[in-house]
């Protein structure tokens, strides 16, 4: 009899141990089915002194039922998992659980059934069999995702499969991925990209652990540099992984990979079909996935010989997870690359204060690319001073910026207009009696849409229709919008430039792969004059006839206290302005704001990227910030605002007298109200010399909280809401 130590998914129970029957042959990384109770429960074989459990007798243990039909999980990556259930105070189950990330993988190879259209189209339809042929052209899946993808019963479809007009296709779940060829297309770089490009083919060849922050000016061609890192390592025979902070990157991406290796990369991120997942994810523990390219959860998945990873825009935010395990992916990658034992390279043309302190420290290896490829000169910046030069009454962008569109409309080129605001405006009223809308599940106004009719809560997808009367006061057509929104840009390029042919870019609008493809296709045809959009808008697009950016409201990134609001707003407004004058024709970026004299702003204007880097670096250093000290958030919610303030000021009470770590708190968090759940905060200020989880650990682990109250610890915070 052998008894092992199993890691089961659930955060109350951790690790139990189980014995091993007769025959069964088992190892640490092994994922296994136990039996828990009645039921039948997945779990990791794991080595018994690198976790706890309850010591139970050998003739009361139970016995494992199946081994499934996949490589054990490698040492490094157990590693890993403890690494960041360590660091950000995560239970080891919830951050195993995010490698197992596709259920049906786990049971092996084999066939499933798929359908799509046949091409029959009947000489009578009903409304929702139209709309289904409609949508699903050139779509293969699943009845149930395909229902969600036309939006009708999967009742309907079955029926268009008795109807002759959808049919079903054998689909062999593990076919292989076409390999990518690393000779393909080899491009031709410049002194400065293949000097570059040679330091990461060099740290291949040699094996071990480095760590490159890529720091080149927008349009430098970072991608084509460490494109070549990825050939190096396909020569290899190794598997690559380039994390994206978002799927709207993506399509582009594709497009610039398959140019260069001849097919495209395998695809990671929540958007998959349950099928795709379940394919990718068996190929990249297999190792016939080659070069995966995914959102962060990509990070966590079992690949069987990892050579190289990528971190492409490091700088962006959404690489931080704010909900389940809150763990920022940049960091995480170069913690995996330091387990594996390879190359791990942060691309960006803004990268993060935190990462250029450690290239300055030498822990990161800084590469630079200070210009543009093919002879592109950076764009002139200059800055509009709102309270000088204000826009006509009624409107929000000023006369110079209006001139410039004028002239590059006349000339046949681009322009682009940035603000980072959803939908039309942030706030409606009443002019009657002032009443505002507001979220009823958050303390959150209510953002007016006018394409779509509603009024919406971006935080928790509340919405509702705009009524014809105040609610409060009952009076007809006395609502007002407040505030410009891009729609209500958009509205305002249609009355000034109505011969312009615009596109709107925001998460709402281009919300697929495909509508993504089309705009990027559009305007790199010249199909469109005007882009209106968000921060979507701000990295990753390459488009020659692009000469203008102008950007509405530079302000915006400055209010609401947030720690790091002057280094976001900078990376925000840097990758805008690095859209303008790409090619051949100079670029001018304008900026409205009303503060030119903030230190961000004169920055940008100046082109002086040290000297902003400078002032913030000292800013935190004085307030102790990151990188010179630590920050944590400790963040109480439940449905009863009283059980939420009690628990919190009960942790607030006992907390510990430590002389390198300071507790704010506890008050109510800005976002008092979140998704119907109230909330309150406790802030953390440490010194980096101290023990800032295991003094965390201790401090809440002495509690036993009410059942409806969740306590959620966020180490290295990016949000403050």
């Amino acid at each position: 009899m052998e008894r092992v130590r199993v890691l089961v998914f659930n955060a109350a129970l951790g690790a139990l141990d189980y014995r091993v029957p007769e025959g069964m042959a088992v190892e640490p990384g092994s994922v296994v089915v136990a039996p828990l109770g009645p039921r039948q429960i997945v779990g990791i074989v794991w080595e018994a002194e690198r976790l706890a459990a309850k010591d139970v007798p050998a003739s009361k243990l139970r016995a494992l039922l199946e081994v499934l039909p996949v490589p054990p999980l490698h040492t490094s990556l157990r590693r890993l998992i403890e690494w960041t259930a360590d660091y950000y105070c995560a239970p080891v189950s919830a951050v195993a659980r995010m490698t197992l990330a596709s259920g049906s993988a786990l049971k092996g190879g084999g066939t499933t059934t798929e359908y799509r259209l046949t091409g029959e189209e009947p000489a009578r339809l009903t409304p929702q069999r139209a709309q289904a042929l409609d949508l699903l052209h050139g779509e293969q899946a699943t009845i149930r995702e395909l229902s969600e993808i036309a939006g009708v019963s999967e009742g309907v479809l079955r029926g268009m499969v008795g109807a002759g007009l959808i049919e079903p296709v054998t689909v062999d779940i593990d076919r292989p991925y076409p390999r990518a060829d690393a000779s393909f297309a080899v491009p031709e770089l410049t002194a400065g990209q293949a000097e570059a490009a040679g330091l990461f083919t060099q740290s291949l060849r040699s094996g071990g652990f480095a760590p490159f922050l890529l720091d080149g000016v927008t349009g430098s061609g970072k991608t084509e540099v460490y494109f070549e890192a990825i050939a190096e390592a396909l020569r290899q025979d190794r598997q690559i992984l380039v994390l994206l902070p978002e799927i709207a990157l993506t399509e582009n991406f594709l497009r610039r990979f398959e140019h260069r290796f001849g097919v495209p990369p395998v695809l990671w991120h929540s958007s998959l079909k349950s099928t795709e997942r379940r394919r990718a994810w068996r190929a990249i523990a297999e190792g016939t996935a080659e070069v995966v390219v995914g959102a962060r959860s990509a990070l966590f998945l079992p690949y069987a010989r990892l050579g190289l990873i990528v971190v492409d825009e490091a700088h962006e935010v959404s690489f931080k997870q704010d909900d389940g395990v809150r763990y920022n992916a940049r960091d995480v990658a170069v913690i995996r690359a330091r387990f594996e034992e390879i190359p791990v390279v942060l691309a960006s043309a803004t990268p993060a204060l935190e990462s250029m302190q450690l290239a300055e420290a030498g822990v990161y290896r800084r590469v630079e690319l200070a210009d543009r490829f093919g002879g592109a000169s950076l764009p002139g910046i200059d800055t509009i001073d709102l309270r000088a030069e204000p826009p006509e009454r009624g409107r929000w962008l000023a006369p110079r910026l209006v001139e410039e569109m004028h002239k590059r409309l006349a000339r046949g080129e681009q322009s682009l207009l940035f603000l980072n605001r959803r939908g039309y405006a942030p706030l409606t009223l009443c002019r009657n009696c002032g009443y505002r809308f507001q979220c009823p599940n958050c303390t959150a106004w209510l953002v007016e849409h006018r394409f779509s009719q509603r009024l919406a809560c971006h935080h928790c997808g509340h919405e509702t229709s705009v009524p014809e009367t105040c609610p409060e006061c009952g009076t007809p057509d006395c609502l007002v919008a407040c505030g410009p929104g891009v729609e209500r840009i958009a509205d305002e390029v249609a009355e000034i430039l109505p011969e312009a042919r615009t596109a709107l870019v925001t998460s709402d609008t281009l919300n697929t792969p495909e509508r993504i493809g089309e705009f990027v296709a559009a305007a790199e045809e010249g199909a469109i004059d005007v882009i209106i959009g968000t921060q979507l808008v701000t990295k990753g697009y390459h488009f020659p006839e692009l000469t203008l950016v102008g950007v509405v409201d530079a302000d915006l990134g400055l209010e609401g206290g947030d720690l790091r609001a002057g280094e976001r707003t900078y990376q925000q407004i840097a990758q805008v302005a690095g859209r303008a004058g790409r090619a051949s024709k100079p670029g001018e970026v304008l900026i409205q704001t009303r503060h030119p004299e903030a230190p961000v702003i004169a920055a940008l204007a100046a082109g002086d990227r040290d000297a902003f880097y400078d002032a913030e670096t000292e800013a935190r250093r004085h307030a102790g910030a990151p990188p010179f000290g630590r920050w944590a958030a400790i963040i109480v919610s439940s449905e009863d605002e009283a059980e939420a303030r009690d628990t919190a000021r009960a942790i607030g009470g006992r907390r510990p007298n430590h002389p390198d770590i300071a507790i704010l708190g506890p008050a109510p968090a800005p976002m008092a109200l979140l998704r119907n759940r109230y909330r309150y905060r406790l802030l953390i200020n440490a010194r980096r010399s101290a023990e800032l989880q295991d003094v965390i650990r201790e401090w809440l682990g002495a509690f036993d909280f009410p059942p409806g109250v969740r306590v959620n610890i966020d180490i290295d915070p990016y949000s403050f809401v």
